[in-house]
């Protein structure tokens, strides 16, 4: 299932769509609990921005996997983003398959990426860690140009830059993205996930009361801020060195 939203139109068959930044994150949700505000930065500084969740919510402990698409889809209106998209991989079983690693490559194929935003690679969900590796994997993949894919998904393509969205990690940032503008829009693109954050009895001792939703989202986001001096932030990590030859230009004062 995709969603694709004004201004941007995909062609029968999704072939033109080129996003600048892409977040592949295992679930319904996961994007906007790690890198929400990220995208809408982005977004608010010209790039076409998308979301691909590699299940649909089917074993989720709440909500089915259509009320799951319908939040889905009204979190990325409140996010803006060009271009949404679920693949059909089992919720809770996302497994590092070839199969599944061509089915991502496709899709990098068709949406041609420049940077793409993973779930960190450790974590307490298997379908967290998991998505880590397996999208970087695709990401290989879908730049081989003898890898044979349907030519309808377009050609060979490599993401220039893959960062690792860590705000659950316990590590230290390579670097935080500055969301203060727009921590509002943020907290209600996951609020928009009723079925997930709403009062309800089912899977009380594993998600977050509603009541404390804003207060732990704010406090982490302050944390993260405060590392770079700047009000509220989200962390990524990447595994390169970045170069800088300007250190005049050198953000985040020392002392």
């Amino acid at each position: 299932m995709s969603t694709t939203l004004d201004p941007v139109a995909v062609h029968p068959g999704g072939v033109d769509v080129h996003l600048d930044v892409l977040a592949i994150a295992a679930h319904r949700d996961d994007v906007e609990q790690t890198c929400g505000g990220t995208l809408l930065v982005q977004q608010a500084l010209g790039w076409r921005t998308g979301i691909l969740d590699l299940t649909r919510g089917e074993g989720g402990t709440r909500g089915s996997a259509a009320e799951r698409e319908a939040e889905a889809n009204d979190a990325a209106r409140i996010l803006r983003v060009s271009h949404r998209e679920a693949l059909d991989l089992p919720d809770s079983n996302v497994q590092n398959t070839l199969e599944n690693r061509l089915k991502l490559a496709a899709v990098l194929r068709r949406l041609r990426p420049r940077v793409v935003i993973l779930p960190y690679w450790e974590g307490r969900h298997p379908d967290h860690y998991t998505s880590a590796t397996l999208g970087y994997e695709a990401c290989f993949l879908a730049g081989l140009s003898r890898l044979e894919l349907d030519p309808a998904f377009g050609k060979p393509h490599r993401p220039y830059k893959i960062l690792y969205a860590s705000l659950y990690a316990d590590v230290r940032p390579t670097f935080v993205v500055d969301i203060t503008e727009h921590i509002e829009t943020r907290l209600r693109s996951l609020l928009a996930y009723r079925s997930q954050y709403g009062a309800q009895p089912t899977g009380t001792g594993l998600f977050v009361p509603e009541e404390d939703i804003r207060e732990r989202m704010y406090a982490t986001a302050r944390h993260y801020g405060l590392l770079a001096g700047v009000r509220y932030a989200e962390p990524f990590v990447q595994k390169e060195v970045t170069l800088q030859n300007d250190l005049m230009s050198l953000p985040v004062a020392s002392i």
